[in-house]
């Protein structure tokens, strides 16, 4: 029961490498904003399942994450996870790929940055080049608005 890498599994190797990161984020309410900066190291799992893992620092301090990206082809979508050593939730992704703009669209939700309650959240990985992409973070509000909250610059080392 060997599943083969589809043409969606391939759209996620060009993430595959080493990459050199800026994530500037926005601050919540009367909090400032900050910048990180550190590296991605994305690898494959059987052409099936990307593993990223990202090691930064913010404000002098480390911190480390890890995310997961596949298809799962019985639910035609995107699937995923992201797990951070400064967060004690986990992050579980459904998503789909937009050709317009050359990106998957990785729905999720999780704690409200105020802490009351759940939002929707998305993360979005956008191609520019082979040697270049983008991560996108954004909340849906109360209002029925997205508010872009991260938006992180990669690019290739190795």
């Amino acid at each position: 029961m060997f599943a083969a890498p589809q043409t969606e599994h391939q759209r996620l190797d060009r993430l595959v490498g080493k990459w050199k990161f800026e994530h500037k984020c926005e601050g919540g309410p009367d909090q400032p904003g900050n910048v990180s900066q550190g590296t991605v190291q994305a690898r494959s799992l059987g052409g099936m399942w990307l593993i990223l893992e990202t090691e930064g620092t913010h404000d002098g301090n480390k911190w480390s994450s890890i995310m997961t990206l596949g298809f799962d082809p019985a639910l035609g979508k995107y699937v995923g996870s992201f797990v951070g050593s400064m967060m004690g939730n986990i992050w579980n992704y459904v998503g789909d790929y937009d050709p317009a703009g050359n990106r998957v669209v990785l729905d999720t939700t999780g704690p409200k940055m105020d802490g009351s309650g759940t939002a929707r959240y998305q993360d979005i990985v956008e191609f520019i080049d082979d040697d270049h992409w983008n991560l996108r973070s954004q909340i849906l509000g109360d209002d029925g608005n997205w508010t872009e909250f991260m938006f992180g610059t990669h690019r290739r080392v190795a």
